[in-house]
């Protein structure tokens, strides 16, 4: 069953342990900016931290604009064959989630091979933000989270025949018989 490398920004805490142990497991150093994973933070409001990891597209455009053939599908997983990549960058021009990275230090580009299927950033995040989950999964979390949505409207408006109506939800615990 293929997997794939699942963010939830909400747990993230931005600690960027993520970067950390990526960057020492590719290259043996202490350097997040040599990571295949970064954590984007925005500021002022809302706060938020959303780490950026390769999303695996089914037809990846960095893959498409390679012009040696060095990006593709090998063994479930986007990979970079660094014998072909001729480091043009037009991968990491082309990725629409800017998840392939570039490094002064680096002659090659620098993306996410989701560890040979066990993925170290998974293992090692303290908030569970990153998951390693059966693509059979995917858009589950997004069904959940809107029905949980609607559990917590009140009200909703709606439009009928050009007539504004409004159906209101009974609050729990005041329900009358």
């Amino acid at each position: 069953m293929s997997k794939m490398l699942m963010v939830i920004p909400e747990q993230c805490s931005g600690c960027r342990i993520c970067e950390v142990v990526c960057a020492a497991r590719r290259f043996g150093v202490n350097n997040p900016k040599k990571a295949a994973i970064r954590v984007v933070t925005t500021y002022p409001q809302p706060v938020m931290r959303m780490p950026v990891v390769c999303s695996q597209c089914k037809v990846p455009p960095c893959a498409q604009a390679c012009p040696v053939g060095a990006l593709g599908w090998f063994d479930g997983v986007v990979k970079l064959d660094e014998e072909k990549c001729i480091s043009c960058w037009k991968c990491v021009e082309v990725c629409p989630f800017g998840a392939i990275y570039a490094h002064d230090d680096c002659n090659l580009p620098i993306k996410c091979d989701m560890c040979g299927g066990d993925p170290e950033c998974v293992k090692k995040c303290p908030k569970g933000a990153l998951r390693l989950m059966p693509t059979v999964l995917l858009g589950e979390a997004k069904r959940v989270s809107n029905v949980l949505s609607y559990t917590q409207m009140k009200e909703i408006e709606f439009y009928e025949k050009g007539e504004r109506k409004i159906i209101r939800y009974a609050e729990i615990g005041k329900e009358e018989l």
